[in-house]
């Protein structure tokens, strides 16, 4: 693991910034990235920032996420589903901005400040949050969100004072956006439910009312 510094304060500002222009992230997956261009591609079109690649073990991820990186220097490229240190590492190699884990783990938090990488920790009970929020933790992914609802998040200020920048993640769907971003949510993270017309028509409309 290379030996360096901490991930600087406004890396995690620069992110938490770009989510409050545009409160949204999309997670898509395949084992070999480079083969998401064209979904990425429409996804920019209409205007989306903040791209999520799954975390797979396939040989070529970190290549083919590099490339990604290189044909799309619009994008705001993060890394999904990072549950162990090997795939944080190659998180750092691919060049991609910050990593999401579904899990809160100390191993990961350690490894993220050693690679000086934004990770976005999975939390969903008070001491979730709380452990994140002192470890220093500038964001987390509430997980998996469909299963508390939206008034969830608002709920633990009152208990647990200020709350660090919350993405929701986890059965969420186009149309779920204006509701629990509404609820005190600061981004809301979409990913299988991004299938269907439906689902695109949905998305297109709340991109819409951004602009606007």
């Amino acid at each position: 693991m290379p030996n360096t510094s901490e991930p600087q304060p406004e890396q995690a500002e620069a992110l938490i910034t770009s989510l409050r222009g545009q409160p949204l992230l999309v997670v898509l997956r395949s084992d070999q990235p480079w083969s998401l261009r064209d979904p990425i591609g429409r996804l920019l079109q209409l205007g989306v920032r903040h791209i999520e690649i799954a975390w797979s073990d396939h040989q070529l991820w970190i290549e083919q996420c590099r490339e990604l990186v290189a044909a799309f220097p619009a994008a705001c490229f993060g890394a999904a589903s990072i549950t162990s240190v090997s795939a944080l590492q190659a998180v750092g190699d691919a060049g991609l901005g910050f990593a999401v884990s579904p899990v809160l783990q100390d191993d990961l938090l350690s490894c993220a400040r050693q690679l000086a990488l934004t990770l976005v920790p999975g939390v969903m009970t008070p001491s979730e949050v709380a452990l994140a929020r002192n470890q220093g933790c500038r964001l987390v992914k509430l997980f998996p969100a469909v299963s508390v609802g939206p008034q969830y998040w608002a709920r633990l200020a009152g208990p647990l004072g200020p709350l660090p920048f919350c993405i929701a993640a986890g059965g969420l769907a186009p149309a779920d956006l204006p509701r629990w971003l509404a609820a005190g949510v600061d981004a809301v993270a979409l990913g299988g439910s991004l299938t269907g017309p439906q689902a695109w028509a949905d998305l297109q409309a709340w991109m819409a009312t951004q602009r606007s």
